[in-house]
């Protein structure tokens, strides 16, 4: 996928977020917030739809049975493919997938990107 002018200038601005200093609460979901550069991702790639994605998968039943361990971190991966099909990959940080959904269109801006989730906060790798 090659990048548009506008998921040139949002990987650029991403690279700027290392730490947040404010996290905002998922509306549906009070235990579950994010940092402000997954914030600015949202709002800047219209993707609030990713943050709603992660947040209710927090209850999903294949997380939940590596609750002990998920709870503490998860990778999750975007890819978004060709045909405007995209993957959303859930990782344990080991390299083993968890879950995984493909949805039908998505007009993400990037070809990919990555959040980890710890302790119920989902942040850019760069905020880590």
């Amino acid at each position: 996928m090659q990048l548009s002018d506008k998921g040139k200038k949002l990987e650029q601005d991403l690279e700027h977020f290392t730490g947040s200093e404010h996290l905002f609460y998922h509306r549906l979901f009070r235990n579950f917030c994010y940092t402000e550069g997954v914030q600015f991702l949202a709002q800047e790639a219209g993707a609030y739809w990713l943050i709603d994605l992660i947040a209710g998968y927090q209850k999903d039943k294949r997380l939940q049975k590596n609750w002990e361990e998920l709870q503490y971190f998860q990778l999750w991966k975007l890819t978004v493919n060709e045909n405007a099909t995209t993957t959303l990959i859930c990782e344990d940080g080991n390299n083993n997938v968890v879950l995984s959904q493909t949805l039908e269109f998505t007009d993400f801006p990037l070809p990919q990107i990555k959040l980890f989730c710890e302790s119920h906060v989902l942040l850019l790798p760069s905020e880590h």
